[in-house]
């Protein structure tokens, strides 16, 4: 509130009249005297202050509130409260917008509900081409591997498994720079998709998957078998590193990869290799086709295979 330019000071003495001069007071016509020469109670009034001199028990005195003095210096701070307890939880904030989208799924929850190539976001603002399938299983999955004719080689050196290959028409890897940019920061599950020769779809699916830098040798790091009927032939190869034809990183005596004449996380060596030779079905050669061991087993090459991941 704003304080007024002027501060006043009243007073009444009943049944007298009071008279303010020079800072005294004195009573008029009843009484010509000057209060403070006599003996009687009488008041004295300053600009900021209030003397009683004089007052009678006929005489009633009333003083209104005079100018406010100056704020007094500031007190010492109080001890400090006890910490409160924790909020709730903010909520969960909107993806990114359209064009900045980290991964498929963000780009799913924006509207676009169409599988097909997309530009993404690493965390570091790298833009990456991507395939999004929008339909599988609640649809926001990143693809980084499909097998589908064979039109593609696959027994690749590290370097080139490291920037990725491929056709996007039909086959391709992503990289596994970009595999490990995407995955490293959330948590992601993993989803593979088979289709034989008979036209037969079946699924392996598990519960976490990301996958280190070069420097780990791009190692993979699996979560727990979820579902899925093509069984689960990839724990076996859980935090192992990648090699390829020209980079031996196996847990083998003998070189996996130009064994199996495929690129993979190879363990001692493998379950799995779907990086293998694309060999249309049933093969005589062990073991180095397009191959899952719990599903059509080391003989049987499949037709088509999609590994991707979305985050949960």
């Amino acid at each position: 509130m704003r304080r007024p330019q002027f501060c006043h000071l009243f007073a009444s003495l009943a049944p007298s009249r009071l008279a303010l001069q020079n800072n005294k007071v004195e009573r008029s016509e009843t009484q010509s005297a000057q209060v403070t020469e006599r003996a009687d109670p009488v008041l004295m009034f300053g600009f900021s202050d209030v003397q009683v001199i004089g007052l009678n028990e006929k005489d009633r005195l009333t003083v209104l509130q005079g100018c406010p003095g100056q704020h007094g210096s500031k007190g010492d701070s109080g001890e400090p409260g006890q910490k409160g307890e924790k909020g709730e939880p903010g909520a969960i904030g909107r993806p990114g917008e359209a064009g900045r989208a980290l991964n498929c799924k963000q780009l799913l929850d924006l509207g676009n509900v169409l599988s097909g190539w997309y530009t993404v976001y690493t965390v570091a603002g790298k833009p990456l081409s991507v395939f999004c399938d929008m339909d599988t299983d609640g649809g926001g999955w990143t693809v980084f591997q499909r097998r589908m004719d064979g039109t593609v080689d696959f027994f690749r050196d590290w370097n080139t498994y490291k920037k990725g290959f491929g056709n996007r028409l039909s086959e391709f890897w992503l990289g596994n720079d970009n595999i490990h940019d995407l995955t490293a920061i959330g948590t992601y599950e993993l989803r593979i998709d088979f289709t034989d020769f008979d036209n037969i779809n079946t699924f392996a699916k598990y519960k976490s998957f990301n996958v280190l830098g070069e420097s780990d040798k791009y190692k993979m790091i699996l979560g727990d078998f979820v579902d899925g009927t093509a069984g689960d032939s990839l724990t076996y190869h859980k935090n192992m590193n990648f090699s390829t034809k020209d980079q031996d990183n196996d847990q083998s005596s003998t070189d996996c990869s130009h064994v199996y004449k495929g690129a993979w996380w190879y363990n001692d060596c493998h379950f799995s290799n779907l990086n293998g030779v694309y060999l249309r079905g049933e093969h005589a050669s062990f073991a180095d086709g397009v191959d899952w061991k719990t599903g059509k087993g080391y003989n049987y090459s499949y037709k088509y295979t999609a590994m991707k991941f979305r985050p949960t």
